[in-house]
């Protein structure tokens, strides 16, 4: 009897066998890259991440950052801003009644919208509108750059009582759109805080804005 050795299987078939076990390998390696991949995302997914702190706009309403001239002669500090029901406030109590009643009533609607109003300046008394006048001048480096933001206090419509300045941006923005229904007008192009009252407004519309207070007639006598 003779014993025949089993035949090697042909080349070609070895080589599609190979190219089988290279081709799952291959798989293998993907699935698993892109296993490390979501579990990277997912990690990166319950990462916070800080937003930018917003750029702060120009303000010279506390009579110079830091400074505390004392809560009577309207002076806000830092960080301690009322709201325009807080009348015990100087700064709120002060402004003309016409005034402070447009702004509680837009407040009161506002906060139906989740927006809060902030005084970041009212009524001043003169002694320290001329001490943020001349603080102005040195930080703007002239008296005629240092006007365009601050008036003098013959002619502040703060220290009349006639005028405040508002935040946070939130209410800017609430106030830019639906102001003029209350008779609260933005005055200056340049100072998007800083609102009077104009009664005829909520019939006509809020007139157009100066591009600065020295652009005023107020500001000139």
């Amino acid at each position: 009897m003779n014993t025949r050795t089993n035949p090697r299987p042909p080349r070609s078939r070895r080589r599609r066998l190979g190219a089988a076990l290279l081709a799952l390998a291959l798989v293998v390696l993907g699935a698993l890259a892109v296993q490390q991949s979501l579990a990277a995302a997912s990690a990166d997914a319950g990462r916070t991440v800080p937003s930018p702190a917003p750029t702060p706009f120009p303000d010279l309403s506390s009579g110079g950052a830091g400074t505390d001239h004392g809560d009577a002669d309207g002076t806000i500090a830092d960080g301690d801003q009322p709201t325009v029901f807080d009348v015990e406030r100087p700064s709120v109590g002060n402004l003309d009644p016409d005034l402070l009643a447009a702004l509680q009533r837009a407040a009161t609607d506002a906060e139906v919208d989740g927006v809060g109003f902030r005084v970041n300046s009212g009524w001043r008394s003169a002694e320290l509108q001329e001490r943020m006048l001349q603080d102005a001048i040195a930080e703007y480096g002239s008296e005629a750059e240092a006007r365009r933001w601050v008036a003098t206090p013959q002619t502040s419509a703060h220290v009349s009582g006639d005028a405040v300045d508002l935040g946070p941006l939130p209410a800017l923005d609430w106030l830019a759109q639906r102001g003029w229904r209350y008779g609260l007008c933005q005055t200056y192009a340049n100072e998007s805080w800083h609102y009077e009252l104009r009664p005829d407004a909520a019939a006509d519309g809020c007139p157009q804005m100066y591009a600065d207070p020295t652009e005023d007639p107020r500001m000139r006598s």
